[in-house]
């Protein structure tokens, strides 16, 4: 049965993902649930995109938009889990869109909007590990995303779970991150490694200091990590602009930056960040 696998998956969610019991649960049940639509005697390798089409509909009947979210985003990390465990060869929900979703009330992104966003970037992607870590550790840090993208290689302490910022006014402070991001870092180093040996072989100069490298091998912008997140965003079913208190209109981005901000980091709170209608 498809459900022997779920010990595994609830360790993994705990101990590597460090995912609280009400979201376990909540994953849990959102799996179940698809393998009561589908079948739990069907063979893994065989599942496809029109299994997936036949239970979204069945869903779209009784739940709202954000519901149905949730519960791709569910099915989505035990793919992975799953794929990662070498039980299945692709990813079903490959190139399947979420739903949109539309807010007339400003609202928080929740806890789960957070957790489908960081586990959005997969394998499909070029630059997943750099794209995961980049989101780990916004949300992790609660950091600018003006202050990730200057950070140098050299900022970060792994023994102490530690990263230097220096923000507005070249004021410098430490920040905790968490293990989560500790793990989705250095997953990432090695394609940054060979992201610079490329730029000098290109015959250009190697940017060694810099945490987060683009395709060409040079320090990412605040713009490239504000549009990465955004399309992720959208991938993951959370179709909504982030208004700050200003008034300003800014990305999903953004609103990662303040859930991380408010989840307990050490770093000043940015501005409260909430979902408005797109």
């Amino acid at each position: 049965m498809n459900t022997d696998h779920f010990p595994a998956f609830v360790d993994w969610l705990r101990v590597e993902r460090g995912y609280s019991p009400h979201t376990v649960d909540g994953y849990t049940r959102d799996v179940t649930e698809f393998f009561a639509c589908v079948g739990d005697e069907i063979d893994l390798p065989l599942l496809t995109r029109e299994h997936i089409r036949t239970y979204l509909t069945s869903l779209y009947n009784t739940n709202s938009s954000a519901t149905v979210a949730r519960k791709m985003s569910a099915l989505r990390t035990f793919f992975r889990f799953l794929i990662r465990e070498g039980v299945m060869p692709h990813d079903p929900l490959a190139g399947v869109a979420g739903p949109k979703l539309a807010r007339s009330i400003p609202v928080f992104l929740t806890v789960d909007e957070v957790f489908s966003l960081l586990e959005e970037p997969g394998r499909q992607d070029s630059f997943y590990l750099r794209d995961r870590a980049v989101m780990e550790l916004i949300y992790s840090t609660g950091m600018r995303v003006s202050e990730l993208v200057s950070r140098n290689i050299n900022d970060l302490d792994f023994s102490g779970g530690m990263v230097r910022v220096k923000g507005k006014g070249s004021k410098e402070r430490i920040v905790p991150f968490g293990n989560a991001a500790a793990d989705a870092l250095k997953g990432w180093f090695a394609q940054r490694d060979q992201l610079i040996v490329d730029r000098i072989k290109r015959g250009h100069e190697a940017e060694r200091e810099a945490l987060f490298l683009n395709s060409r091998g040079t320090r990412l912008t605040s713009r490239s990590v504000e549009r990465l997140v955004a399309g992720y965003a959208v991938r993951a079913g959370i179709g909504v602009r982030v208004d700050v208190e200003s008034g300003a209109s800014v990305g999903a981005a953004d609103a990662l930056e303040a859930m991380g901000a408010s989840s307990g980091s050490s770093a000043p709170p940015p501005p409260h960040a909430a979902a408005a209608n797109s």
